[in-house]
Protein backbone atom coordinates (compact mmCIF):
# COMPACT_ATOMS: atom_id res chain seq x y z
CA UNK A 1 0.00 0.00 0.00
CA UNK A 2 2.69 2.26 1.02
CA UNK A 3 4.89 1.74 -2.58
CA UNK A 4 1.24 2.10 -4.37
CA UNK A 5 0.68 5.96 -2.70
CA UNK A 6 4.30 6.79 -3.61
CA UNK A 7 4.14 5.88 -7.08
CA UNK A 8 1.02 8.08 -7.19
CA UNK A 9 2.67 10.56 -5.59
CA UNK A 10 0.83 10.60 -2.47
CA UNK A 11 2.65 11.58 0.77
CA UNK A 12 2.60 9.44 3.84
CA UNK A 13 2.21 12.06 6.42
CA UNK A 14 0.96 15.55 5.63
CA UNK A 15 -1.88 17.95 4.93
CA UNK A 16 -3.04 15.17 2.40
CA UNK A 17 -1.03 12.20 3.58
CA UNK A 18 -1.94 8.62 3.35
CA UNK A 19 -1.86 7.81 7.04
CA UNK A 20 -4.48 11.23 7.41
CA UNK A 21 -6.90 9.51 4.94
CA UNK A 22 -6.26 5.95 6.67
CA UNK A 23 -6.96 7.56 10.03
CA UNK A 24 -9.86 9.04 8.58
CA UNK A 25 -11.36 5.92 6.91
CA UNK A 26 -10.81 3.52 10.10
CA UNK A 27 -12.43 5.92 12.55
CA UNK A 28 -15.52 6.09 10.17
CA UNK A 29 -15.62 2.55 9.71
CA UNK A 30 -15.25 2.22 13.77
CA UNK A 31 -18.17 4.63 14.12
CA UNK A 32 -20.26 2.92 11.84
CA UNK A 33 -19.86 0.27 12.97
CA UNK A 34 -21.21 1.16 16.75
CA UNK A 35 -24.08 2.67 15.83
CA UNK A 36 -25.11 -0.72 13.82
CA UNK A 37 -24.46 -2.39 17.09
CA UNK A 38 -26.31 0.50 19.34
CA UNK A 39 -29.28 0.46 16.31
CA UNK A 40 -29.43 -3.55 16.04
CA UNK A 41 -29.75 -3.22 12.16
CA UNK A 42 -27.69 -2.48 9.14
CA UNK A 43 -28.41 0.81 7.59
CA UNK A 44 -31.61 1.04 5.57
CA UNK A 45 -32.44 -2.75 6.77
CA UNK A 46 -35.10 -2.43 10.06
CA UNK A 47 -37.50 -4.50 10.68
CA UNK A 48 -40.77 -3.84 10.13
CA UNK A 49 -43.24 -3.95 13.55
CA UNK A 50 -39.66 -3.57 15.45
CA UNK A 51 -40.55 -1.80 18.93
CA UNK A 52 -37.95 1.54 18.16
CA UNK A 53 -38.56 3.97 15.81
CA UNK A 54 -34.71 5.26 16.62
CA UNK A 55 -32.99 4.90 13.04
CA UNK A 56 -29.74 6.90 11.40
CA UNK A 57 -30.36 10.64 11.23
CA UNK A 58 -27.56 11.66 9.02
CA UNK A 59 -23.94 12.92 10.76
CA UNK A 60 -22.13 15.61 12.02
CA UNK A 61 -18.52 16.66 10.70
CA UNK A 62 -15.58 16.76 13.86
CA UNK A 63 -11.91 17.47 13.81
CA UNK A 64 -10.25 15.24 15.83
CA UNK A 65 -6.52 15.81 16.39
CA UNK A 66 -4.06 12.80 16.41
CA UNK A 67 -0.34 13.24 17.12
CA UNK A 68 0.30 10.65 13.73
CA UNK A 69 -1.57 12.49 11.10
CA UNK A 70 -2.64 15.96 12.74
CA UNK A 71 -6.21 17.25 12.20
CA UNK A 72 -8.48 14.60 10.75
CA UNK A 73 -12.39 15.99 9.38
CA UNK A 74 -14.31 12.88 10.12
CA UNK A 75 -18.19 12.24 10.28
CA UNK A 76 -19.69 11.11 12.96
CA UNK A 77 -23.17 9.31 13.24
CA UNK A 78 -26.01 9.99 14.86
CA UNK A 79 -29.24 8.56 15.94
CA UNK A 80 -32.63 10.40 15.96
CA UNK A 81 -33.55 9.77 19.52
CA UNK A 82 -30.19 10.95 20.27
CA UNK A 83 -28.95 8.00 22.77
CA UNK A 84 -25.88 6.73 20.30
CA UNK A 85 -22.38 7.09 22.57
CA UNK A 86 -19.35 6.33 20.59
CA UNK A 87 -16.81 5.11 22.24
CA UNK A 88 -13.68 5.64 19.92
CA UNK A 89 -14.05 8.66 19.77
CA UNK A 90 -16.74 10.10 22.38
CA UNK A 91 -18.56 12.92 22.49
CA UNK A 92 -16.57 16.17 23.16
CA UNK A 93 -12.98 14.42 22.78
CA UNK A 94 -10.80 16.20 20.14
CA UNK A 95 -7.51 14.07 20.94
CA UNK A 96 -7.27 10.36 19.51
CA UNK A 97 -4.31 9.29 21.95
CA UNK A 98 -4.61 5.79 22.16
CA UNK A 99 -6.54 5.63 19.41
CA UNK A 100 -3.93 6.74 17.67
CA UNK A 101 -2.16 4.45 18.57
CA UNK A 102 -3.77 1.24 18.22
CA UNK A 103 -4.91 1.97 14.46
CA UNK A 104 -0.93 2.50 13.41
CA UNK A 105 -0.14 -0.68 15.23
CA UNK A 106 -2.89 -3.23 13.91
CA UNK A 107 -2.46 -1.49 10.70
CA UNK A 108 1.55 -1.92 11.01
CA UNK A 109 0.33 -5.80 11.45
CA UNK A 110 -1.19 -6.03 8.29
CA UNK A 111 -4.91 -5.91 9.42
CA UNK A 112 -7.45 -4.72 6.89
CA UNK A 113 -9.93 -1.63 7.71
CA UNK A 114 -12.40 -3.91 7.90
CA UNK A 115 -10.29 -6.44 10.80
CA UNK A 116 -9.44 -3.30 12.37
CA UNK A 117 -13.04 -2.02 12.75
CA UNK A 118 -13.98 -5.59 13.77
CA UNK A 119 -10.89 -5.44 16.35
CA UNK A 120 -12.42 -2.14 18.00
CA UNK A 121 -16.57 -3.71 17.92
CA UNK A 122 -15.22 -6.33 19.84
CA UNK A 123 -13.11 -3.86 22.20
Amino acid sequence: MVAEARQRGLELTGPDGLLKLFTKNVLETALNEEITEHLGHEKNQADEGRDSTNIRNGSRSKTVVSDAAGEVSINVPRDRDGTFEPQIVKKRQRRLGEVDEMVLSLYAKGLTTGEISAHFSEI
